[in-house]
């Protein structure tokens, strides 16, 4: 299983990249792993923001559904509209065209709080 190492993990599997002030985010190639095959998924309207740890989404699959949470606080700027019609993108590449969101991080402080690669690598 990959865990890239330019990315910030979340103990709820979730994933950050941080390019400035703005972070992609998904959830981790174990997470997808776990759900199975994903067959819808809900996302937040760009412009809603949420404190850290609040779920923004839902992920459903053939076995079960779960919350995906935000990493840190922040502001919705963009959606993955692929998810809509292609939820498969999640589990074919997790890291890449699977994308969640993309957010305006309001306190950078909180990426402190998220493990790196090789600590998310532990975890899993």
């Amino acid at each position: 299983m990959s865990v890239p190492s330019d990315r910030k993990y979340s103990k709820d599997h979730e994933w950050l990249m941080l390019d400035g002030d703005t972070a992609t985010v998904g959830i981790t190639e174990f997470a997808a792993a776990q759900l199975g095959d994903i067959v819808f998924v809900e996302l937040p309207e760009v412009g809603a923001t949420f404190p850290a740890g609040q779920s923004f989404g839902v992920v459903e699959s053939t076995k079960t559904a779960s919350d995906v949470f935000y990493p840190v606080s922040g502001k919705v700027l963009a959606v993955n509209d692929a998810l809509v019609d292609a939820p498969e993108l999640v589990n074919q590449d997790p890291y890449g065209k699977g994308w969640f969101i993309k957010i305006q991080c309001a306190n950078n402080a909180e990426l402190d709080a998220l493990l790196d690669a090789n600590a998310y690598a532990s975890l899993i």
